[in-house]
């Protein structure tokens, strides 16, 4: 059984994904978007929401911070998926409210639900680093 925790933050790795498809900025009109598309779930869509809030407020000091960390990558030249996860986990891991090692394997299951062969080891890498420079780990 998934965790509602994990099923907030996939649904919230939707909606940043969706921003920043369809070029709409306002996250309330982006999760109404989505909630169309898959269902409001109360249980923890408000959560979504907040979770992809709080990443597009902090979002350009996050993608320095994934710049910083992801060695000969720039942040445009990630894959959506790969830079959204990194985002979001990078805003989780700078709130402070689950352990680093929960939300660096929380990235890590978006990983590999949603992205490629090589997206685990590439998130874990970038997470990591912030992690260890934040004094996280």
């Amino acid at each position: 059984m998934i965790r509602i925790e994990t099923k907030a933050r996939a649904r919230a790795l939707q909606m940043l994904y969706a921003r920043e498809a369809g070029g709409e900025a306002d996250v309330a009109v982006v999760a109404t978007g989505v909630a169309r598309l898959t269902g409001p779930e109360p249980a923890f869509f408000d959560r979504a929401e907040e979770l992809t809030a709080g990443v597009v407020a902090q979002m350009a000091d996050i993608d320095r911070a994934i710049g910083e960390a992801a060695d000969n990558w720039r942040v445009d030249r990630l894959g959506a998926i790969e830079r959204n996860i990194l985002r979001l986990g990078i805003f989780e891991l700078r709130v402070g409210e689950p352990p680093a090692k929960v939300v660096i394997d929380e990235a890590l299951q978006l990983a590999h639900w949603f992205g490629g062969p090589r997206t685990p080891a590439f998130i874990n890498g970038v997470l990591d680093r912030v992690a260890r420079s934040l004094g996280r780990l």
